[in-house]
Formats: C-alpha cells, sequence, structure tokens
C-alpha cells in the first residue's frame, strides 16, 4: 500500500531539518520572494540549497511556495527566482496565480508544479482544469467536507496528487482570499503580509454616538468573533486517507522548531499506525495530548466533517491560545562515555527543573536537569540567555534535534 505524505512547514533551516528528522516526507517552504508569509524568516537560495540536499539525504522532497497574487511589480524576478530554484533541485513550486503558472512553464517546462489552496480549488472541473495544464498536484480549499473529497477523487486522473490541510490555524476568508488586512492596515493579506486582524478585539460604535465603544458579546475583554480555531484531524486518519487525499499538510511556517517537531512527530505515529493496520487501527489519545503540548487554540475539524457553525470560534480572549509544555533546550551533541549533552538554551529552566526530551518516532525520557554548567565549565543553577549553551549529564543515548521540555503550571499555560 502507498503510504501518504505527511507535509510539514518550515519557516527556516533549523525547521526544516527538525521536519525531516521528526518524520515529515516532505517539507514546505518559502524563498525571500513570492511566498505567503512575508514575516517568516524564510530562505536565501543558500539557505535552500542546503536544505534540500538535507532532505535528499534522507530521501524526502522540498517545495517551495510561489502563491502570492502578484501585482505587476511581482512578476520583473519571477523568472530568475525559477532559474535559480530549478537549479537546486528543489522537488516542486506551489503556484495560485494563472500567470504566475504559465511564467513557470515557460522558464522552468520541467519543474512540478502544484497548485496552491490560494486557488479556490473547490470542484473536479477546476482541478481537471489544472490538471490539463500540467499540474502534478492541487491543494484543495479547506471548505471541504470527506463526501466531496471522494467525489472529486472519483472524477480525476488517478496520477493527479490531491493535497489537503490536516492540522494548524484557520483563516476566517475563504480559502485564504482576505481583504480585510489591506483594507484596515495597508498590509495585502495575497502578497504574504497578513496582519491577522481576524485575531482582534472588535466594539461596536453607533453613529449618532461616535466614541462610545459597545461591546458585540458580553465578555468585560471585548469579543473576538472572527477568531477561528485551529485545525486538527489526527483523530480521522483513515477517514482522510480513504478519501483519496494524497498528502497531509500541516500549516505553520511561522510556527516554532518545537511546533514542528511536536505536530509532525504526532501525525507520523498515527499514519504509521494505521499503515500497520488498517483494519484495527484506533486513536491514541497520546497523540492529541502530544499535540496540545505546544501552543495552540481550541480544536476544530473545520469543514470536513459538517459546516462550522459558532463553537468553532473563540469569542474568549482567555482561550486564544494554551499551551501545556515549553520548550527549554535543543541537544547539539551527545557524548555517550561521560554521558554529557550539549544543550543551546531556548526559554529559561533551572538545575532543579523535571524536564522531558523527545526526539523521532517513540522517543521520548523522563529526567531531572542536576548539575548544570556553562562552556567554560562554570556550575550554573539557571539558564536565563536565549541560546546559552550548557552542558547537562543525561542517562539516555541523545542525538542531535532532540528536544527538551518541561511541563507548565496550570496558571502558566494560557497565553
Amino acid at each position: 500500500m502507498d503510504k501518504v505524505e505527511l507535509l510539514a512547514p518550515a519557516g527556516d533551516l533549523e525547521r526544516l531539518k527538525i521536519a525531516v528528522l521528526y518524520g515529515a516526507d516532505a517539507v514546505y517552504v518559502g524563498g525571500e520572494i513570492f511566498g505567503m508569509r512575508a514575516a517568516a524568516k524564510n530562505f536565501t537560495i543558500e539557505q535552500l540549497k542546503e536544505g534540500v540536499e538535507f532532505a535528499h539525504a534522507y530521501g524526502k522532497k522540498v517545495f517551495v511556495t510561489a502563491n502570492i497574487i502578484p501585482h505587476n511589480e511581482d512578476l520583473d524576478a519571477l523568472p530568475e527566482y525559477l532559474k535559480a530554484i530549478e537549479e537546486i533541485n528543489v522537488d516542486a513550486v506551489i503556484v495560485a496565480d494563472p500567470g504566475t503558472f504559465s511564467t513557470v512553464k515557460e522558464i522552468v517546462p520541467n519543474m512540478e508544479v502544484h497548485i496552491s489552496t490560494q486557488a479556490n480549488n473547490t470542484n473536479y472541473m477546476t482541478i481537471n482544469f489544472w490538471h490539463k495544464l500540467g499540474a502534478k498536484r492541487v491543494v484543495l480549499a479547506r471548505e471541504l467536507a470527506f463526501e466531496e473529497i471522494k467525489e472529486i477523487r472519483e472524477h480525476i486522473d488517478k496520477d493527479l496528487d490531491l493535497e489537503a490541510f490536516v492540522h494548524g490555524a484557520m483563516c476566517m476568508s475563504y480559502s485564504g482570499r482576505c481583504l480585510l488586512s489591506n483594507y484596515m492596515t495597508g498590509r495585502d493579506a495575497n502578497r504574504g503580509e497578513c496582519a491577522q486582524p481576524c485575531r482582534w478585539n472588535y466594539h461596536l460604535v453607533e453613529e449618532k454616538r461616535p466614541g462610545e465603544y459597545i461591546q458585540v458579546f458580553e465578555d468585560e475583554k471585548g469579543t473576538y468573533f472572527m477568531n477561528s480555531k485551529d485545525l486538527c484531524m489526527i483523530e480521522y486518519i483513515p477517514q482522510i486517507i480513504q478519501s483519496g487525499i494524497n498528502s497531509l499538510k500541516i500549516e505553520g511556517r511561522m510556527k516554532t522548531s518545537y511546533y514542528v517537531a511536536v505536530v509532525v512527530r504526532a501525525y507520523r505515529m498515527a499514519i504509521d499506525a494505521y499503515y500497520e493496520d488498517p483494519n484495527s487501527w484506533h486513536f491514541k489519545q497520546d497523540w492529541l495530548h502530544e499535540i496540545k503540548t505546544v501552543s495552540h487554540r481550541d480544536l476544530t475539524t473545520g469543514f470536513y466533517l459538517n459546516k462550522p457553525d459558532h463553537t468553532d470560534h473563540i469569542y474568549d480572549s482567555n482561550k486564544s491560545y494554551v499551551r501545556g509544555y515549553q520548550f527549554i533546550g535543543l541537544v547539539l551533541d551527545y557524548d555517550k562515555e561521560t554521558q554529557i549533552a550539549t544543550i543551546e538554551q531556548r526559554n529559561r529552566f533551572y538545575s532543579s527543573d523535571e524536564i522531558e526530551i523527545i526526539g523521532p518516532g517513540k522517543v521520548q525520557y523522563k529526567t531531572k536537569v542536576g548539575e548544570m554548567t556553562d562552556k567554560e565549565g562554570n556550575v550554573v543553577e539557571v539558564a536565563p540567555h536565549p541560546k546559552q549553551i550548557l552542558k547537562i549529564k543525561v542517562p539516555f543515548d541523545l542525538k542531535p534535534y532532540y528536544i527538551l521540555r518541561k511541563e507548565l503550571k496550570e496558571e502558566q499555560q494560557l497565553k
């Protein structure tokens, strides 16, 4: 049985490597231009080259986003950019605009092309249209139910891949095509600069009472009536696969390395469990618990099971973000003889802290930090400095890119 692809986001080179190591089959990234996440660090051509070489060494793929809705001035740099990413063996380019698509076909005709969700792909006629033009894959709109996806699969070529988001932030606008940010802040959401005004706090003003702000919802902190919950489909792996989706996409190029590692790891375990024994697959709460260790909003199944209603939005700012654990360090090296791990600090922690260490697959340990030294060999009780290099003794065989985390107290879990 051919496995579905697990597709992960990567906002920089570290996150690309972590996505690959923690179980992604492919990674999608943005270059310095044409991507829908202008605020992400994104990749220079040199970084992208290193990322592609790293992924290919593990038999994984790298897709580059070029899915903005471009204006005239955006087009000038496109041909040279396409040549550059082809030269470093990028596996595919993701586009949303017909003009961009035609430029790809003219400049790099052998490049695999994927049609972005930004192109509003909601029916099999649209998908067949793109396939006839030469697209290898179409990313489905988020507004589709399982039954609609099955019908699409029945009406398209079996060699055409379908990709769909299964996890991450949901956009209030149709397939991400939004004018709200542009109108309110001058930042064009369709060119990668969304200010996310749908997450803001709003009040009502009556025409003849200027300056009087009336709360829309009876809560002293206002209302967040456009603030959608986060998509999470890990409980529905069989239904996703059986619907005909070929690639399961995780949203989050703006997310942290910890987010990428944990979410990819959880979905990897769930997908692999299905292929080990499809008939006996059952959802494990441990997978969902893992996902909830990262910063997240309340969760929803989006449009897959039925159309969202008022329960799929967040109206109380106290519930905007929840996280169970804090990412405190990344393993750089481990000496088996001395059992000393070299750690790069990511958030403050103490020598007295009880921590967990996770790695790809089912790797998971609990331990106490214990004696800790800085890189000069001085004993320290606390690691307060960002990216501080530290050494601790750990009785487990650790590998680079293993992650250290600590559980947060209940009052620390809300952001």
